[in-house]
């Protein structure tokens, strides 16, 4: 953990320039990390190793197989197949998992690319157990129109735009709003990447 913190330092302060090399290269560069893995090593460090988790939209899948590998659980669910996805769906707001089942619930940089966000946070806070912890990314609506933009290497973000009930981002103010209509308690927002991007605690509020 020290390891990654330190790396994540590095790469802060070298923010600027691994933002201008296309990220497919950034990984030949000893020392530097993608903006993929810095926001996973974040969101690790906020789960619990021994924790039972699920991740929606969870693209590759590289978050529950790096938990695993420390010896956690995890299922990774997603409506597109990414080549190693545990649980393929057509709708994330309707999963066949049985309610109170997962320690933590994880959206890595990809909720506001739910068009039905409100319904699968739903969701996820049923499948979370009693005091469960959703982890999510965000980026402002600002900086994300400008990373869309630049990455070029990226057909997925330059080139397929934005589909309906998409949004760039949201403000912390939308995004914590977001969060407690679902029936979350905002743990804690740690901003990182020179606060560009913020990765997100809450807990679920238990009724009676």
């Amino acid at each position: 953990m020290l390891q990654n913190r330190l790396l994540r330092l590095i790469n802060g302060l070298l923010s600027p320039i691994r933002l201008i090399i296309p990220q497919p290269f950034v990984n030949f560069i000893p020392g530097l990390m993608t903006n993929y893995d810095i926001r996973t090593s974040i969101v690790l460090e906020a789960i619990p190793n021994r924790a039972t988790i699920l991740d929606i939209g969870c693209g590759p899948n590289r978050l529950v197989r790096k938990h695993q590998e420390r010896g956690g659980k995890g299922v990774g669910v997603d409506i597109h197949d990414w080549g190693d996805v545990d649980m393929l769906v057509e709708d994330s707001s309707n999963l066949p998992l049985e309610n109170d089942s997962f320690d933590v619930v994880t959206f890595v940089a990809c909720l506001n690319h739910i068009p039905n966000r409100e319904s699968v946070l739903q969701e996820a806070v049923r499948v979370l157990k009693p005091n469960g912890v959703i982890v999510s990314t965000n980026l402002t609506p600002t900086i994300s129109k400008i990373w869309h933009k630049i990455a070029w290497w990226d057909s997925d973000q330059h080139e397929r735009g934005m589909e309906d009930g998409e949004v760039w981002g949201f403000t912390d103010s939308e995004f914590r709003h977001l969060l407690n209509g679902a029936g979350l308690e905002v743990i804690d927002a740690r901003p990182f990447s020179w606060g560009l991007n913020r990765c997100y605690r809450a807990r679920k509020q238990c009724v009676g």
